[in-house]
């Protein structure tokens, strides 16, 4: 579904916990998301941890959706 959507000229961010498998299917921008039971948090951490994480998987995945590429390309959460 992400190369359908791209092809119309919509640009997608593809935040997953499986890289391979965006790459598989064709996801040109990536983000790595934590664990397969919780992609977008770390239930390990504390409230503000886990806000501070999820605030970067956020705005790594809008950095990607604003950057243009050309290739497969995974943003990784700093």
């Amino acid at each position: 579904m992400v190369k359908e959507i791209e092809r119309v000229g919509i640009p997608v961010v593809h935040v997953c916990t499986v890289t391979p498998i965006s790459m598989t299917v064709g996801a040109n921008r990536i983000v790595p998301a934590i664990a397969i039971p919780h992609p977008l948090g770390d239930p390990a951490l504390s409230h503000e941890e886990e806000k501070a994480l999820r605030r970067r998987i956020v705005e790594t995945a809008l950095k990607a959706l604003s950057t243009e590429v050309t290739d497969q390309t995974i943003f990784e959460v700093k």
